[in-house]
């Protein structure tokens, strides 16, 4: 069988991909080897225009949140299933000095989009600590992330159109009009491993560095769940009186099982949060593929340009994932380029250095 593109990985940003190709007209086989623990599976998907201490407005946040809404409208329209909540984000000040930071910042232009209301007080829910206020931010929300997931995977598997099972690299060859797979043949080849291109022969100089996330999914009966709370970590509602609570950054034990240091930190996190009872219900950690510069990665191998890497996304895949998922198929196609900023070539220093050695 011939294909246009085969697609290995099929996370958050492999199955944003794998989409928007479809869509554009093209024969994609995704391969896949199914991975509950896999980092896509376990955030919790929050979208945030606000990032961190600093209260800076995220990273291209005004081009990457219109067409992340209109992606996932489109695929809740695609599936009639309910897969982005909309929400407010309630970031809550830690001191008087974060008060002042805000302050000082809301007084520049460019976030009227993004911010409903500026507390300096507590808004006084008893459920809620939060002696200095907050602000109110709004066009966050979540991804149903895991929903999505089995929603594409469904699809593709009812098509003929993905293989759940582990990529064997020694079975790829690169021809002189594409590549061959066993016995599938594609023009082209795209890398969405996430963490996992550290191992990966053609791509594994680019500065990814494997990063543990621990998330809690725990239950709070007297919790608010109108709004996701972020101070220190994220509380995102997920049904009933049940929340995930999280994440944690961990470089330095780059593995997918839980630690005891891990929920304790979320736990105590939450505490700052809310003092109302709470219990633990799961414990859960995947590997988030972080890059140097905090910005993703998407591009074609300086030698070999039949492959091509999707990558990088970190924390603000669900944010971001789909406008460049759109930029980088246009590129595929010949109909554009990829931003400089997300470009592989920024970093050919680290292949040449790679080759050398």
């Amino acid at each position: 069988m011939k294909y246009d593109f085969i697609l290995v990985g099929h996370g958050l940003a492999g199955a944003i991909l794998s989409y928007t190709l479809r869509k554009r007209g093209h024969r994609v086989l995704v391969i896949d080897e199914p991975r509950p623990s896999g980092a896509s599976r376990v955030a919790a998907g929050l979208l945030n225009p606000i990032a961190g201490k600093r209260f800076a407005k995220s990273w291209l946040a005004d081009e990457f949140i219109p067409a992340a809404d209109a992606f996932y409208d489109e695929l809740e329209a695609h599936f009639g299933r309910e897969l982005f909540i909309h929400k407010p984000i309630y970031k809550i000040f830690s001191s008087i000095e974060e008060q002042n930071t805000w302050m000082a910042k809301s007084a520049s232009e460019g976030w009227n989009d993004f911010i409903l209301a500026t507390h300096t007080q507590s808004i006084n829910n008893p459920s809620i600590q939060d002696p200095y206020g907050g602000i109110m931010i709004g066009r966050g929300g979540n991804l149903l992330v895991e929903d999505m997931l089995d929603l594409l995977t469904e699809e593709l598997l009812a098509q003929g159109l993905l293989r759940p099972e582990r990529f064997d690299m020694e079975e790829l060859q690169l021809t002189e009009h594409g590549v061959r797979y066993k016995e599938e043949e594609a023009d082209h080849l795209v890398f969405c491993e996430g963490f996992q291109v550290v191992n990966n022969p053609y791509f594994k100089w680019l500065p990814i560095h494997p990063t543990k996330g621990e998330v809690l999914e725990v239950e709070a009966e007297n919790f608010n769940p109108e709004c996701i709370y972020n101070k220190g970590v994220y509380v995102v509602p997920i049904g009933g009186s049940r929340f995930k609570v999280g994440a944690t950054y961990n470089w330095r034990q780059p593995d997918e099982q839980p630690s005891p240091e891990g929920q304790q930190e979320l736990a105590e996190r939450f505490s700052q949060i809310t003092s109302q009872h709470f219990s633990m219900i799961h414990h859960q950690a995947g590997i988030r593929p972080a890059v140097r510069d905090r910005k993703p990665l998407a591009g074609r191998h300086p030698q070999y340009p039949q492959l091509s890497v999707f990558n990088g996304m970190g924390s603000k895949g669900v944010q971001m994932a789909p406008y460049l998922a759109q930029q980088f198929a246009a590129a595929l196609a010949g109909e554009g380029e990829v931003m400089p900023d997300i470009r592989i070539s920024r970093y050919l220093s680290l292949y040449y250095d790679y080759i050398k050695h």
